[in-house]
């Protein structure tokens, strides 16, 4: 079986599986036959036959590619490569409702709008460089058919279709300039309007050049291996937008986005981000583009319902009309919108209209570029001689405010024109939008789009057979090329931008992006303008990435302070958060850090503790060196006492020498001159060893300052006990018959010395080997405070060392207080009693007192104890002894001490 048809877009694609296919030419048209190999594929190709027939039969009688089809709006210029345009030179339309009783209305096309057709004029003006540049592409002339899509996703389609027929009629799978191949389709505006472009042009890999489609589905290189365009993926946008929330401190944000490709991909990226680093999404809505007022009551009234002040916009201009009127109706004025590149940067509301609301606005613009000679060419434009007179007309009235004579009010600005249009008007003597080339951004993309073809078209030219990319090695024609072969070399295009950066396509058709951060301000006329404050370059070192100059920003409130956008206030140092059942993330409580614990950055998560040596100030928000705490001797307290050990150090010094001197008088011999001179050796050292207690505590002296108290205070006590002894054994060997005189001996006064201390030696040295004292750092007993202590090791053999000390004082007092009422002749056991009767009060006293008090006064309690309890051995025992040989000399003889009663001693 065999079927003709006519040439369709490429012949590089095999139709049907199980089929051979040969060309022959019928009546101008080359044909294809397609033989059967494969009965599997009938059904296909019945259905196929059938459409050719029909096809034929309709070109045979009307000898035209045509069908009888809607014509779109749009411009021819032959040449010998073609291009296609589709521009949204109208960018709303009339909603009509549909009743499916009948056929529906046709597209009216509404709002002609300046900026759009400068994009057009960008590409007539890049066309025509190009065929006056003898350096691309000569002997070659590029042409064009470009269209109005009036941004309706039917237009845009229908303009595809007749680009690629080639003709003004769209004919399915036919190209009627059959000696004139089309290069690429540059456009659409819109991502769902260029997604659907590509899945039509991706079949025969015809490319596709967007400059203005940012949808991140457009990235997906496998589903549309022939787009490419001039503007970065939203994908960086999005994150470029979120950055830009986040530096401001935004964390409360409002989402708004119309319901098509372009919205919703880009919002939903720009959520992830947000949501990302730690911020939230107060709100999300849809702009409905399907009805006329964009369901801007319902999303106003979200809006103003929001705490969020900061609201990201992703959407296009016009479907943000409705919006901006509904706010200003509402009286809505408070919010920040932070733009995307679609409307960032439009001149539609330049008028100052809705200044109240758009005034401080931030956002993403695509990078700007320079276009010479192109500010003359707009300028030129005329309704007479200028391709589309119909948009030109259109320009005109909108421009000057007039109507052309013999025509419909084009513009519908007004049923009754202030002037009629004479055609002398001159374009260059208005400033408008349209030929404003300062700034230009999509018109650049739009510019650089053509001579991306271009370039691509001239290495196509420049072909070396030996050196050529193709698998057989044969350069094509560049009369007589396939879609697919020239979308080789587009993959490897680089054009030079006007800012020195270069376009080179990534592996997924996309350019690097680099973005413009502009924000709105009002002139002093009321009108509206956009100022660059920073930009956003991926392509950046490091550092450089991302930039705003604060200084240079207008918010709406007319000061330099950031407009706040959070769902609770930030919480101060000294706090945490915490968060609210059932609400999100960023709704929180600031409740204070505990004692001892700290934050010390806003917005603390937790609050943490400090190290050992550091306590927290008063607003717990950072950590303070801790003071340290021990008895010094810069201290007062601490110099005092030691002024006092070392003063006390001298009266029992004094008083040996005394005893020296007076050695040889009856009161120094009745006292036992020889047990007097150790405990008066003994008693100094007993007032030193306070000062073991006073300073650093270092690792030797905390090892040795209880065990020399200890030591030296039971050599002390132990010769009181052995005075008190012999005392008694002095009074009863007297006695007749005693056989106690033989204890009188002084020996026996030093055995019991002997005895009593290496008893406490023993318990000493035990406590040294095994659980030996050591300084530590208390930061527990006060806070804030780190006391410097000797920690006694064993707790037990602190108080056994003292309980025996004790033990001795307790048996000296009580053979002191049995021997009180001897004859007066030995009556130096009235004395002893008295003194360990102070003794003994003093260390009693001494042992709640150490237990309750904290620090430093720990060691000045037991320092006061010591030196206590040594004035009281040396005030009892002997100052009446000194007082005597000193002042009373005439009672120090032996006549004297004989008498059986002294009233004065």
């Amino acid at each position: 079986m065999v079927s003709a048809t006519a040439m369709p877009y490429s012949q590089s694609l095999s139709i049907y599986k199980g089929t051979s296919t040969q060309f022959v030419r019928k009546n101008g048209l080359q044909l294809r036959l397609i033989v059967v190999e494969d009965m599997m594929d009938i059904h296909c190709l019945i259905l196929h036959l059938l459409l050719s027939c029909l096809i034929l039969t309709l070109y045979t009688n009307q000898q035209a590619c045509r069908l009888h089809v809607s014509e779109t709006e749009g411009i021819f210029q032959p040449g010998n490569v073609m291009l296609g345009g589709l521009f949204p030179v109208h960018i709303d339309k009339e909603y009509q409702p549909v009743s499916f009783s009948e056929k529906p209305p046709g597209i009216n096309c509404t709002t002609f709008h300046f900026e759009n057709f400068q994009q057009l004029q960008a590409m007539i003006f890049a066309v025509n460089e190009i065929n006056r540049n003898p350096d691309i592409l000569p002997n070659i002339t590029l042409g064009f058919q470009a269209y109005d899509s009036c941004d309706v996703l039917q237009q845009d389609l229908e303009g595809t279709l007749q680009v690629l027929t080639g003709l003004t009629g769209a004919i399915s799978n036919y190209r009627c300039l059959e000696h004139t191949p089309l290069a690429a389709v540059i456009g659409a505006s819109s991502s769902t309007h260029s997604i659907l472009m590509a899945h039509v042009l991706s079949l025969y890999r015809y490319p596709q050049v967007s400059y203005f489609s940012t949808s991140p589905l457009l990235s997906n290189h496998k589903m549309f291996p022939s787009f490419f365009r001039t503007v970065p993926s939203d994908a960086f946008q999005s994150q470029g937008l979120a950055k830009l929330v986040l530096h401001f401190g935004w964390t409360w944000v409002g989402l708004l986005a119309a319901d098509n490709d372009y919205g919703q991909q880009g919002i939903q990226l720009v959520k992830q981000e947000i949501i990302k680093t730690g911020a939230c999404v107060a709100f999300t809505e849809s702009i409905l583009t399907s009805q006329p007022d964009r369901n801007a009551w319902h999303i106003v009234k979200v809006m103003k319902e929001s705490t969020a002040t900061a609201i990201v916009v992703f959407s296009s201009i016009i479907n943000l009309v409705p919006i901006l009127e509904e706010m200003l109706t509402q009286n809505i004025t408070k919010k920040i919108l932070v733009a995307s590149e679609a409307w960032s940067t439009s001149t539609l509301f330049s008028d100052g209209k809705f200044s109240e609301i758009l005034s401080g606005t931030i956002g993403l613009a695509l990078y700007s570029g320079r276009i010479p000679g192109f500010g003359e060419f707009i300028n030129k434009i005329h309704p007479s001689v200028s391709l589309g007179q119909y948009w030109v007309k259109l320009l005109w009235e909108k421009s000057f405010k007039c109507k052309f004579q013999n025509e419909r009010n084009l513009t519908g600005v007004s049923a009754d024109p202030i002037k009629t249009c004479t055609g002398e008007e001159l374009l260059g003597n208005i400033e408008n939008s349209f030929n404003d080339v300062s700034s230009l951004r999509v018109t650049y993309n739009v510019y650089v789009a053509v001579h991306a073809v271009a370039r691509a078209l001239e290495d196509l030219s420049n072909c070396i057979s030996e050196r050529s990319i193709f698998s057989h090695q044969k350069c094509p024609s560049i009369f007589n090329f396939t879609s697919w072969q020239l979308l080789q070399y587009m993959k490897k295009v680089t054009i030079p931008l006007s800012s020195g950066r270069k376009l080179i396509f990534d592996e997924n058709g996309d350019p690097p992006a680099v973005y413009d951060i502009v924000n709105w301000k009002v002139r002093s006329d009321g009108s509206m303008k956009q100022v660059n404050v920073g930009s956003y370059d991926i392509t950046g070192s490091f550092g450089h990435v991302f930039s705003v100059n604060m200084s240079s920003i207008s918010w709406a409130t007319g000061d330099q302070q950031v407009p706040l956008s959070v769902c609770s206030q930030s919480c101060p140092p000294g706090f945490r958060k915490a968060t609210l059942r059932e609400k999100p993330a960023c709704c929180f409580q600031c409740i204070p850090c505990p004692q001892g614990e700290i934050s010390n950055h806003t917005d603390s998560v937790d609050c943490f503790k400090c190290s050992w040596d550091k306590w927290p100030n008063l607003q717990k928000s950072k950590c303070l060196q801790k003071n340290i705490e021990y008895l010094s001797y810069e201290d007062p307290l601490g110099a005092g006492l030691a002024a006092t050990g070392t003063a006390s150090f001298w009266v029992p010094v004094l008083i040996l020498k005394i005893f020296i001197k007076y050695r040889t008088t009856p009161i120094v011999k009745a006292n036992n001159y020889h047990l007097s001179c150790l405990l008066l050796l003994c008693l100094p050292l007993c007032f030193l060893s306070s000062l073991a207690f006073i300073g650093f505590p270092q690792s030797e002296k905390c090892l040795l300052r209880q065990v020399a108290f200890g030591l030296v205070f039971t050599l002390c006590v132990s010769c009181i006990l052995a005075k008190t002894i012999m005392v008694v054994f002095a009074f009863m060997a007297t006695k007749p018959g005693s056989k106690l005189k033989r204890w009188t001996n002084p020996y026996v006064s030093y055995v019991i010395i002997f005895i009593c201390f290496a008893l406490q030696f023993i318990l000493c040295i035990s406590w040294l080997l095994k659980e030996p004292p050591f300084p530590e750092y208390n930061i527990e007993t006060k806070p804030g405070i780190i006391i410097i202590e000797c920690n006694n090791g064993s707790g037990t053999a602190f108080w056994c060392m003292l309980g025996y000390l004790g033990l001795l004082a307790t048996a000296s007092f009580v053979v002191a207080f049995l021997a009180r009422r001897l004859p007066d002749t030995f009556n130096e056991a009235k004395f002893i009693t008295f003194s360990m009767l102070a003794f003994l009060s003093v260390w009693v006293s001494f042992i709640p007192a150490s237990l309750s008090a904290q620090g430093k006064y720990t060691e000045a309690m037991e320092i006061f104890a010591i030196l206590s309890s040594t004035w009281a051995l040396v005030v009892c025992i002997f100052l009446p002894k000194c007082f005597i040989i000193l002042f009373r000399p005439n009672i120090n003889s032996k006549r004297e001490l004989m008498k059986k009663s002294r009233a004065h001693f």
